[in-house]
């Protein structure tokens, strides 16, 4: 059974920049569309950014401009590049499928955006 698992959140002030990636230990070719969810506290997992097996990507009004998601499906790797961050983006972040499966949550990477 394929796990996905998050890394590259930490600490950060406003305007920087950090680079998720998201590592599966299978194919992800096959998982078809392919997404970055975030948890803030109190609030529920959205999705930010999603990207197709052929590359095609959408993202949340909130981070269009600023996040760009990207996959090596090679490497069996999803990356979200966070730019221009902002206090708001603090949350933890999470790689799913589109639309989310369950089976899929793995333990997220927190990224927290502070001065």
């Amino acid at each position: 059974q394929v796990q996905l698992v998050e890394s590259g959140g930490g600490l950060v002030q406003p305007g920087g920049s950090l680079r998720l990636s998201c590592a599966a230990s299978g194919s992800i070719f096959s998982f078809g569309t392919m997404g970055w969810y975030h948890q803030a506290p109190g609030k529920e997992r959205e999705l930010v950014a999603a990207i197709t097996s052929v590359g095609s990507t959408n993202s949340a009004d909130s981070v269009k401009g600023r996040f760009t998601i990207s996959r090596d499906n090679a490497k069996n790797t999803v990356y979200l590049q966070m730019n221009s961050l902002k206090p708001e983006d603090t949350a933890v972040y999470y790689c799913n499928v589109v639309p989310y499966s369950d089976y899929y949550w793995g333990q997220g990477t927190q990224v927290t955006v502070s001065s």
